[in-house]
């Protein structure tokens, strides 16, 4: 069987704070849950999980610990990658 390697990627990511002024907006409250629209469906938001924005736009929700393990925090100069300012891994949360 064929392998392959996931190509690398650069996405913007935000932590979710629920007592945060604002959040995604895909983010919403529904009996007691916060709740995400994405293109896969509705998912279960908790504390602390980030909210990630792909390279198409699209946004979805991911466990910390799943978050860690993928990616790594990229500076504003691009750690050598090409990085046009658009879109990059931000590891704080909301203002």
């Amino acid at each position: 069987m064929p392998r392959f390697r996931k190509k690398p990627v650069v996405v913007h990511a935000v932590q979710f704070d629920p007592d945060a002024k604002e959040w995604p907006e895909e983010v919403y409250v529904q009996d007691g849950k916060f709740l995400m629209s994405t293109l896969e469906g509705v998912f279960t938001v908790t504390p602390e999980d980030w909210i990630i924005t792909g390279v198409k736009g699209e946004k979805y929700p991911c466990k910390p610990d799943i978050f860690e393990a993928t990616y790594d925090e990229m500076s504003s100069e691009g750690d050598g990658e090409q990085w046009d300012g658009s879109c990059r891994v931000t590891l704080a949360t909301p203002p």
